[in-house]
């Protein structure tokens, strides 16, 4: 055959076949049929909500609750009710810091009263979150007798039970039995192939973002009718057309594969340029020990990434005491108290220029303390930083 033609020929058969591989891959692509959303989220209107239904092809979305035995979301109550408003199917979860059975009945009684007071029907999903220190250092078996229990109790509230984890966890740090669990693995290519089919629900990005709320959001891929109150869901999109392009977009950038944080040695000794809290854990909702006034010296021996801030491990005489450098991509060597936010929510006829004037900043540093540029249409509702 003549290799001119030959070429031509091979260079055919391969466009062919990129072109039927990225139609299989789109065909593939993992869904977004579920959001879970937490106080790092913010106020989310019933607008947000419904542009996630409508342009995202969103079914189900799944609040935080609580965390622990004494932290209440103060955004579960708003959450529960904006989403109900926008026709989609509610469920809730909880940040599991429990390490024995006893304390697993008492967080499961804890989140079952918070999440009645919130508002969660009867009925829904309320899900144990089971990724933190605690149950990392428990046996598989402590880990499996403690979710039972927690499981068990919750139930006696109306709410249907299941277990969040990562991919890691599951079955090597807890069973994970078939046809339950909702578990995370973030592949960095998610479209084409199913992860985690024997389960309710695959998460698998931890940074999606939707066109008009502020910040990055976990999706997941349902594969039951669990977590859309045990039925086909009827939830419909308006704008099949938005779902797909958006649906694509959203599996093209998705984050990296998915790793679990994991504390380093890091001995150091920090001198506190602000009073900071330190806590009984690595987390702004667990107890202050006692607020070290700045100038403090603090000696450290471990550090880790978590919950989007960087926290170090202060040894005591009778245990251990935690406290966070700053948020998680700052590298500085000192300490800075935990970090709030002022939001401003959108009005008819506002501009990027109006609510920097009001509030005494840029145009561009407004809109890039949003993750947005000043080209970026805002709309009302919208939650902005502003300070």
């Amino acid at each position: 055959m003549n290799k001119c033609k030959l070429k031509a020929l091979i260079l055919t058969v391969g466009a062919i076949f990129m072109a039927f591989l990225m139609v299989n891959l789109n065909s593939q692509a993992a869904r977004m049929d579920m959001v879970d959303v937490s106080n790092n989220n913010g106020y989310m209107s019933t607008a947000e909500y419904t542009s996630m239904r409508n342009e995202f092809g969103v079914k189900a979305v799944t609040v935080k609750i609580s965390e622990g035995g004494t932290y209440k979301d103060p955004y579960a109550s708003s959450n529960i009710a904006n989403v109900q408003s926008a026709g989609m199917y509610i469920n809730g979860y909880h940040f599991a810091r429990y390490a024995t059975k006893a304390q697993a009945i008492a967080e499961a009684d804890f989140a079952g009263q918070t999440a009645k007071a919130a508002g969660l029907p009867v009925g829904a999903v309320l899900a144990t979150d089971v990724e933190a220190e605690e149950q990392n250092n428990q046996s598989k078996a402590t880990n499996d007798r403690n979710n039972a229990a927690f499981m068990k109790e919750i139930q006696k509230f109306g709410y249907r039970a299941d277990i969040y984890t990562s991919g890691s966890w599951a079955n090597n740090k807890m069973t994970i039995k078939g046809k339950t669990g909702w578990i995370a693995g973030y592949p960095f290519v998610p479209a084409g192939k199913k992860w985690y089919t024997n389960n309710n629900a695959w998460q698998w990005s931890g940074s999606a973002h939707f066109r008009i709320s502020y910040g990055g959001f976990d999706v997941s891929q349902l594969y039951t009718d669990y977590y859309t109150a045990g039925q086909k869901s009827t939830v419909k999109p308006t704008n099949k057309g938005a779902v797909k392009a958006n649906n694509k977009e959203a599996n093209k950038n998705a984050s990296k594969p998915y790793t679990a944080a994991k504390w380093v040695k890091e001995a150091k000794a920090y001198t506190l340029k602000t009073a900071v809290k330190l806590r009984t854990g690595s987390s702004t909702s667990s107890n202050a020990i006692t607020i070290l006034p700045a100038g403090t010296t603090v000696k450290t021996d471990q550090a880790i990434i978590h919950g989007g801030y960087r926290w170090v491990r202060q040894p005591r005489f009778n245990g251990y005491g935690y406290l966070a450098t700053g948020p998680a991509s700052n590298t500085l060597e000192y300490v800075k108290s935990d970090v709030t936010h002022t939001y401003y929510t959108v009005k008819s006829g506002d501009s990027w220029w109006a609510i920097a004037q009001r509030n005494g900043l840029s145009m561009t540093t407004l809109a890039s303390q949003n993750g947005k540029t000043i080209y970026t249409t805002i709309y009302p509702g919208q939650r902005l930083v502003v300070r």
